[in-house]
């Protein structure tokens, strides 16, 4: 007999808290018990105490521990899987049940970066209140990374990234595309080079850059780290768009910025993009939310308005 299933406890009747499952799935996208716990906001015994419970209950081990960690049995990860459907048709239940008693949620929060809060988040929310009048949306701007905290902290419901990755815990789907470019102010020594750039020049080259935590700087400094180079300390740090626009315009240094970002300076001459050959600097932008997987509700609208022709069909990942 499998020592396993030997030592497995006797089931007890089944009555399960979804937030224990809930739990079990943490574990399962965060790959431990305390990372689980910390997304949840709990203390890491509290969360072991409560999926032991769930053990007994199911007469099933779920966890295999040891002093270096917790991970799934085979049956764990099985359950998981039903967890997740149990989970999804749970939300799809409450929000259906709000819908027909007309107590739809009133309110939806959204934190967005930059670049998605200047130039995308105004045209979605334009077309989200024509169909939805009922909602009120409220909108945090933040740099990629804060987005981050805010929504796996339960302070936004939403939020719209640039940054390549999303942290453990948040279901992500791609909702729209720009491109970074190279910008540089017209009497730049670049803007009178013939051949392209090369990753190695960016590198070697003192940039005017955003915080840390911007979705454009995470993502230039991992599209070089690809290429084995890291970029050299920067010339200038600041917290806007704007303001890096306008020191680049000032002749300070070079910069990279999402095209969507710098398309008015270089329709008005403040700019001029300088082409790089050997790096590709095309990105994808992200809706990012807390579990289930399947996004419902005020939020589940507004994602799939966005995605409208530029992801429809996106997978969520």
């Amino acid at each position: 007999m499998d020592a396993r299933r030997a030592s497995a406890p006797t089931p007890e009747p089944l009555d399960v808290d979804l937030s224990v499952l809930e739990l079990l799935v943490r574990v399962a996208e965060q790959g431990s018990l305390g990372a689980a716990a910390r997304s949840a906001g709990m203390a890491q015994p509290n969360v072991s105490r409560s999926l032991a419970r769930l053990e007994r209950r199911l007469g099933l081990i779920l966890l295999q521990r040891s002093p270096s960690g917790s991970s799934l049995t085979p049956e764990g990860s099985l359950v998981v899987q039903w967890a997740r459907e149990v989970l999804d048709a749970a939300e799809r239940l409450r929000t259906g049940a709000a819908a027909l008693s007309g107590e739809r949620s009133s309110q939806l929060t959204v934190a967005a970066s930059m670049t998605v809060a200047e130039h995308l988040l105004p045209t979605w929310l334009a077309a989200y209140h024509r169909a939805h009048t009922e909602v009120t949306v409220r909108v945090e701007v933040h740099n990629s990374y804060d987005v981050f905290d805010l929504v796996l902290g339960g302070g936004s419901d939403l939020g719209f990234v640039e940054s390549p990755e999303a942290p453990r815990g948040l279901h992500t789907t791609v909702v729209a595309h720009d491109r970074l470019v190279v910008v540089v102010a017209p009497g730049h020594p670049w803007s009178r080079r013939r051949r392209p750039l090369t990753a190695a020049d960016l590198a070697a080259t003192p940039l005017i850059v955003r915080e840390p935590g911007s979705g454009t700087r995470l993502t230039l400094e991992s599209l070089l780290e690809r290429r084995g180079l890291a970029p050299v300390a920067p010339a200038l740090e600041l917290s806007s768009n704007a303001a890096v626009r306008g020191s680049v315009a000032a002749g300070v240094a070079p910069a990279v910025l999402g095209d969507l970002a710098v398309a008015d300076a270089l329709r008005a001459g403040d700019l001029v993009t300088i082409e790089v050959e050997d790096i590709d600097l095309r990105r994808s932008l992200r809706a990012v939310w807390r579990p289930p997987r399947r996004l419902l509700g005020p939020a589940g609208d507004l994602v799939a308005l966005a995605g409208l022709g530029t992801a429809r069909g996106a997978p969520v990942l």
